[in-house]
């Protein structure tokens, strides 16, 4: 038993005191007498526990508390669900028992904060199912999330005394998602913290060696913040402003990403430093008017870089942050990046939502970013058959940092991540819009529904009640909110066709007055080419399997076929079996990869190379990637060639089995002669003789001949073939040709 010493039981009495001393809205008796006891009982419980630093594990509860209150802002509920945040998940204490001491409210925050110790499936991860489950509770209380960061950083704050593997692993996750959580909700100090500190022991030399180039520069830095700011402090007094004027260094982070982004040397990064300018509101005086004010003064003092003014007063960040920001020439011949804010924006700024809530309640500013957050995130928790996984990656991409603004029809704002698309945008009205969404205007103009947004755009969604979303759309969106309503829309519409195919099977099979059996099945998933009964019966919803051969297959003694078929399948040519589980996969057929239209999964089991685009029918190769992905390249292909001379071993040989649902990009030139209504005559032929969907038309006439490209999606090479023998019949058209390489 680790029994207390006198010093230790003193350092954590004279930490808790402090809490209380500095707890922010905990001023009444009964805030404090119910703080005092939530101590009392973590104290109780953790008796014994020490951390791996050797310290009592009581002092790390009581630190969380600390930061939730003075850095984040949160009153003395807050402080309490801290204090006992790993009560449940470490001693016998049960939710029920903190319910019935603490009530309901403060039992839901500590469930959502206590990790899941049921044992999940094995393409689950225990770590993401923790943090769906912790955001499950964030629809009721956000205080969830933010006492989790908390938590983090004293995590991070202390983790020298964890294993260097630990380190590693915990910072990792660190920068992936909980600095971006923090950005997210507006608490800018946590989240340069969070970064350093990753930053720190992931790269620790490389930390070691920025903070001493940031510490060398202090003294040149505090001297060019005097110069500058020197003529300005009398300007702003004149007004009558109370302000401060500070210098706020670039963080480490910050200086390392963007040295590594734009591959520069620590010489070459000239925004250092930027000037913050915090002001106290004039009564009666609009803030966004003195900010306006502010600028005025700074600019009559030093010229503007006028692409360079970011007015997020106007409209705020979707993450609560409120400033006017201008870069300007200072004195010594320097762009310096100023930073005008009041006080209330920067407590906001620093503090985020916290500070947010706590100026809604003075009456002063709103809550309805963090509201509209929470629920997409809310939407996305709406799919329980999500795995932990893909849910976390999902849930990433509702972390953006950089953000554009756009309008509907109607002139209303929509936030949405740089690099949305038009469809991004259609799921963001309604998952209805986008599922029926055939392509969009943007200011007017006609465009696809890839089309890449850019802030001030007015957007407007065409819609159809005939389309359908489709798996390629995956590659079109960046937004968890869209990609998740594509994946259930796939979903739904497979298992509408699995029913359609399981009905007419059972039909087909009734008139021979046969029932579906295992028997029946032997027969037929060999014949057809599949693997499973949903596979089949999916082939059969589409119309690819047609079951007018169904007689013909059933009368067949297929016992040694079947066996032959399954040999193929599970053998390899090596006489030695091989542990690789790539051997054991049903994609693979004796040798070959088969290439089969995976209409089951929103993920597809294969990808096709860009650099030579093949299509069903192609003669192909696959490469298989560390990941045990496969890549399909076209076998006379320059960059299979050179795959298969230097890294062989990773080749595989692959089949393409049916393919008539999917459709892959192919190019066809054309030369001719050109004549009246030529252009006419050959999309007539493509898209109504024969239906297939044009992506990008490229013609162009000259001297009274015609040339060019034509993009279109095709489900083979017979089709193609097809297609190249209709065009070549039409009047004028010389040749058809299929482009082997496609160049964006």
């Amino acid at each position: 038993m680790n029994v207390l010493t006198k010093p230790e039981e003193e350092l954590i009495q004279k930490e808790f005191e402090n809490l209380i001393l500095n707890c922010t809205h905990c001023e009444s008796k009964t805030d404090q007498r119910l703080i005092r006891k939530a101590f009392r009982l973590a104290k109780e419980a953790h008796d014994g526990m020490r951390r791996k630093s050797g310290e009592p594990y009581i002092l790390h509860p009581i630190a969380v508390a600390k930061i939730v209150t003075t850095e984040i802002g949160l009153g003395a509920k807050a402080v309490i669900c801290a204090i006992l945040h790993d009560v449940v998940e470490d001693t016998d204490y049960t939710i029920e028992d903190i319910e019935n001491h603490f009530g309901k409210k403060v039992a839901s925050i500590i469930d959502g904060l206590t990790k899941i110790s049921d044992v999940f499936d094995n393409k689950s991860s225990l770590q993401a199912e923790n943090f769906r489950k912790m955001l499950l509770t964030l629809s009721d209380d956000v205080r969830v999330i933010l006492i989790k960061l908390a938590d983090r950083l004293h995590n991070m704050r202390t983790l020298s005394s964890m294993p260097p593997n630990k380190q590693i692993k915990i910072s990792g996750e660190t920068t992936y998602l909980y600095a971006p959580l923090a950005h997210r909700l507006g608490l800018y100090a946590i989240k340069t913290e969070l970064e350093d500190l990753s930053l720190k022991y992931r790269y620790p030399k490389v930390y070691q060696d920025l903070v001493s180039r940031i510490t060398d520069n202090e003294k040149k830095r505090a001297h060019m913040i005097n110069s500058f700011a020197l003529p300005l402090i009398d300007k702003l007094e004149n007004e009558g402003y109370d302000f401060d004027i500070t210098g706020r260094p670039k963080s480490i982070y910050s200086t390392w990403n963007k040295m590594q982004t734009k591959n520069i040397p620590f010489e070459e990064i000239y925004d250092l430093l930027a000037i913050r300018i915090v002001f106290e509101g004039l009564e009666d005086v609009p803030e966004k008017t003195q900010c306006w004010n502010i600028y005025s003064i700074i600019t009559d003092t030093y010229k503007p870089k006028p692409d360079r003014i970011r007015d997020w007063v106007s409209t705020p960040k979707a993450n609560g942050y409120e400033a006017l920001h201008v870069t300007v020439m200072g004195p010594e011949g320097k762009w310096v990046e100023v930073q005008i804010r009041s006080r209330r924006m920067d407590e906001i700024a620093e503090r985020g939502f916290a500070a947010h809530w706590m100026y809604k309640q003075a009456g002063k500013g709103s809550s309805e970013g963090l509201d509209g957050w929470i629920k997409k995130i809310r939407e996305l928790l709406e799919n329980p058959d999500s795995n932990a996984l893909e849910f976390l990656d999902d849930f990433k991409l509702n972390l953006f940092a950089s953000e554009i603004l756009v309008f509907t029809p109607k002139g209303h704002i929509k936030s949405l991540p740089k690099q949305a698309t038009a469809l991004d945008f259609a799921y963001e009205i309604h998952t209805e819009v986008g599922n029926r969404a055939i392509g969009a205007k943007i200011n007017h103009k006609l465009v696809s529904l890839n089309h890449i947004l850019y802030s001030g755009d007015q957007v407007e969604i065409l819609t159809s009640d005939s389309q359908r979303a489709s798996r390629e759309w995956l590659y079109y969106v960046t937004t968890a909110k869209a990609k998740s309503a594509i994946k259930a829309a796939i979903k739904a519409e497979n298992k509408d066709r699995i029913q359609k195919g399981k009905k007419l099977l059972e039909d087909k099979l009734n008139e021979y007055n046969l029932k579906p059996s295992g028997r029946i099945f032997k027969k037929l998933l060999p014949a057809y080419d599949v693997r499973t009964k949903d596979h089949l019966y999916s082939k059969i919803g589409t119309g690819i399997i047609t079951l007018e051969d169904l007689k013909k297959i059933l009368r067949k003694n297929t016992k040694n076929k079947w066996i032959r078929y399954w040999e193929l399948q599970f053998t390899s040519s090596s006489k030695k079996p091989s542990t690789d589980k790539k051997s054991f996969d049903p994609a693979y057929s004796g040798a070959h990869f088969m290439i089969r239209e995976n209409l089951d999964d929103t993920e597809a089991e294969f990808s096709i190379a860009k650099c030579c685009n093949p299509i069903p029918g192609d003669d192909v190769i696959g490469y298989r990637n560390q990941d045990g992905s496969v890549v399909i390249h076209k076998g006379k292909c320059p960059k299979a060639i050179k795959l298969m001379s230097s890294q062989g071993n990773r080749i595989v040989p692959a089949k393409w089995t049916t393919h008539k649902i999917l459709s892959y990009l192919s190019r066809i030139h054309l030369q001719g002669v050109d004549k009246f209504g030529m252009y006419n005559n050959i999309t007539t032929v493509i898209s109504k003789e024969l239906s297939v969907n044009m992506r990008n038309i490229n013609l162009v006439s000259h001297d009274g001949i015609f040339e060019g490209s034509i993009d279109l999606y095709v489900h083979n090479t017979k089709d193609l073939n097809n297609l190249i023998m209709n065009l070549i019949k039409i009047k004028g058209v010389d040749s058809v040709k299929r482009v082997e390489k496609i160049e964006d």
